[in-house]
């Protein structure tokens, strides 16, 4: 082995660098001797110790097939800029290829390149960097140092590196056991607690289930009292009634005037107690969704003006006009005529008791945008604060103030007219200004025979009641209205006839909404099929595919037909517009 440091090489196409030291490849004695001088120059150079054994390694594999090849060869050792080269020159026909031991060697450096045109194998480790590291001439001067290694000393180098190394894996192996037991104890502990909520899941799920049905039972008895009570006061109202009739038709006992009075006042009392006991009982059937309105033709013309007629005399005062004014194109309606006279006179009523002075008019009028009748009931009276305009359609609520303490009331007008409303498939709102009056609008679809907005609506909703509900807000609108208990049932429906529109609940048995809105998703026939979701759930649950969601809490026909419209791409409804 010759080695020569300090010397720079000049020969063209070589590297600019500072050469630390050259030395020649010719037997197997050298490689051992390459592989001790790469050792040494890495370790001068500043290299880590793990990187002085990969460098070492990597040029004893190198120089294993140089000599495989029977060929001589020149390694030199350099620094380029932050990097350790060392270039291993071959001669020319050596025809040197590319083997195993430079792939392996390419693992060890961070760049390695063969040039078999040249004859050249370069090799680069960088250095880290921020270390301060020894000039050239003192590298130069501690390599030229150095003894020639033997074949018996570089091996037990290489043994004792290999002793360091397997010492490193096992405490690796160990570090890596010990890390391996806390992700398995971070695992089971996670396991417990996931199986714990689960357990809790459940048992909130049986709580719900539990007071579902008991809810449902408070409600089916809270319906049978009002239908017992209702029933056990009309009987003995009505023969109230009919003695007072009685009593001061023709062909009864001559009275005096006070006593006649008295009289008047106890059936007029009657009769009062009458209507309030109808009224219970619709809001009952109503809430139990079997309040099922009688469509027939209806002069809205003669119906308006019987409505003038009986009301005009209960204002009691000249300051207080009624009018009303129906358009030409909306003279008549095909719904209930008796639940429509209820809502009219109720609204009619509220208006004139509120109205100390001004004006109560009835507009009804065609809106063809939405094919609907509406009716608007306008006062100049005192108004709803703003504050209290969302609460006046709740059972028994009366906004507070001095004219509600001289104008007795239940506070079920609204509300029992909203649901009438709703039975006859339309939708009742109510606008209103403090000190300057009310606006009430009702409408109603027309039923004459028209084409409805959409053909076929599929409701999914294991709620039967709730499927009740959507069908009457949706008549008029959509000519066919299928339903489905689950989203297995919905999914079947679909398949044999896609609909137009779906309405998906996502709280579903056997297949809930979400994994319904995903087998939709990748059929090619129902992907397109427009999808309102009407739930309970709250947002976090909501799908991806879920596009419109509209809240069951509250849900009203107005807000309904909104996410409906919109959900077909027709925008929101002119009705929103119009208020």
């Amino acid at each position: 082995m010759n080695r020569d440091a300090g010397h720079r090489d000049s020969e063209a196409g070589q590297p600019h660098g500072d050469e630390l030291i050259r030395m020649h490849l010719r037997d197997e004695q050298d490689v051992f001797a390459m592989r001790k001088l790469g050792r040494e120059v890495a370790e001068a150079a500043g290299l880590e110790p793990q990187d002085q054994i990969r460098m070492a390694t990597a040029l004893s594999e190198i120089g294993r097939e140089v000599l495989g090849e029977r060929s001589e060869a020149f390694a030199a050792f350099m620094l380029v800029q932050d990097s350790l080269l060392v270039t291993i020159d071959l001669p020319a026909k050596a025809g040197f290829q590319s083997a195993d031991g430079v792939t392996l060697a390419g693992r060890l450096v961070d760049v390695i390149e063969l040039d078999p045109a040249r004859g050249t194998i370069s090799m680069l480790k960088r250095l880290p960097p921020g270390r301060q590291r020894p000039s050239v001439a003192e590298i130069r001067a501690k390599l030229a140092k150095l003894t020639p290694a033997t074949a018996y000393d570089e091996l037990r180098q290489q043994n004792r590196e290999l002793a360091a190394t397997l010492e490193e894996v096992m405490q690796l192996n160990a570090e890596l056991q010990e890390t391996n037991q806390g992700v398995l104890a971070l695992y089971n502990q996670l396991s417990e607690e996931l199986e714990e909520t689960n357990r809790g899941v459940v048992a909130l799920y049986a709580e719900l289930d539990e007071k579902s049905a008991q809810l449902r039972e408070a409600s089916a008895a809270k319906d049978r009292f009002w239908a017992t009570v209702s029933h056990e006061l009309r009987t003995p109202l009505n023969s109230i009634i009919g003695l007072v009739r009685l009593l001061v038709g023709p062909g009864g006992e001559p009275l005096a005037d006070e006593q006649q009075h008295q009289i008047k006042l106890i059936g007029s009392s009657a009769e009062t107690l009458l209507n309030l006991v109808s009224e219970l009982l619709d809001m009952a059937k109503a809430q139990a969704g079997r309040l099922d309105p009688q469509p027939a033709p209806v002069d809205l013309v003669a119906l308006a003006e019987r409505l003038r007629m009986t009301l005009r005399p209960t204002t009691g005062t000249d300051r207080v006009s009624l009018s009303v004014t129906v358009a030409d194109d909306a003279s008549e309606i095909v719904t209930d005529e008796m639940m429509l006279t209820r809502v009219l006179r109720n609204l009619l009523s509220n208006a004139l008791k509120f109205t100390e002075e001004g004006e109560v008019g009835l507009d009804v009028r065609l809106d063809s945008a939405t094919h609907e009748v509406v009716f608007r009931v306008v006062d100049t009276g005192i108004g709803v604060p703003e504050e209290h305009q969302a609460r006046v359609f709740e059972e028994f609520y009366q906004v507070p103030g001095p004219i509600q303490v001289r104008t007795k009331g239940t506070g079920l007008g609204l509300p029992y007219a909203r649901r009438l409303a709703e039975a006859m498939g339309g939708t009742l709102r109510l606008a209103s200004t403090a000190g300057q009056g009310t606006t009430v609008t009702l409408r109603l679809p027309i039923r004459d025979g028209r084409v409805p907005v959409i053909d076929r609506v599929l409701v999914a909703d294991d709620d039967e009641e709730f499927r009740a509900t959507v069908r009457r807000m949706l008549s008029g609108f959509a000519a066919h209205v299928d339903e489905a208990a689950d989203g297995l049932v919905a999914l079947e429906m679909m398949a044999l006839n896609p609909p137009d529109l779906a309405l998906v609940d996502l709280l579903m048995p056997r297949l809930d909404g979400a994994a319904l809105l995903q087998r939709m998703a990748a059929d090619e026939r129902l992907r397109e099929v427009p999808v309102v979701v009407v739930t309970v759930a709250s947002s976090h649950q909501y799908p991806q595919e879920a596009r419109t969601i509209v809240p069951k809490q509250g849900l009203r026909r107005d807000s309904l037909l909104k996410a409906v419209r919109s959900a077909l791409g027709q925008g929101e409804d002119s009705e929103a517009e119009s208020r």
